[in-house]
């Protein structure tokens, strides 16, 4: 029987990782802001002073089938902080192929980022989703995370590069 395994990521996934962001980019229909490149993720991930981590799901087929293992989803994460909390952790993405949903990856992706939290240290787990994407709404509820926006009224803000320019003087 085919099964999946949920590991930390090696520099050999960033390809499948990448591809999965293409993927994740192209179900949010945001295609055309992925900028990023394999090199990148290597060099950001890898390195001595990593900025993110990445948990890959992984299909393990049965053996003896001519099938080969495959990266079938992932879960990237870092740490921030909180003036009021300390250390928390955030899920940038979480992703697992269509055809592998409903199996229980992406609950098993959160229940293991939540694990690194508590080893090292984390009071909070955040996440962001699309509106739109009632799924995974429903999802994160059902695991007993808290939607801030209903609960405490948070708008969520991004400067982008050109607003950073602006500011910086630059």
């Amino acid at each position: 029987m085919a099964s999946v395994r949920i590991r930390e990521a090696t520099e050999g996934d960033c390809g499948d990782i990448l591809r999965l962001i293409r993927e994740l980019a192209e179900y949010e229909k945001l295609a055309d802001q992925v900028k990023i490149s394999e090199e990148v993720l290597r060099a950001d991930g890898f390195g001595e002073n990593p900025f993110y981590h990445c948990l890959v799901a992984e299909f393990l087929p049965p053996p003896g089938e001519p099938q080969e293992r495959r990266v079938v989803g992932y879960g990237l994460y870092y740490f921030i902080y909180s003036t009021w909390k300390g250390r928390n952790i955030y899920l940038e993405d979480i992703y697992v192929m269509p055809q592998y949903r409903g199996q229980g990856i992406g609950t098993r992706i959160i229940k293991k980022v939540s694990e690194v939290a508590l080893d090292k240290g984390c009071s909070q787990f955040r996440l962001a989703v699309l509106d739109w994407n009632k799924r995974a709404v429903g999802l994160y509820k059902a695991l007993g995370a808290q939607d801030l926006t209903e609960a405490e009224g948070w708008c969520s803000f991004r400067f982008e590069e050109e607003a950073m320019r602006s500011l910086a003087g630059r």
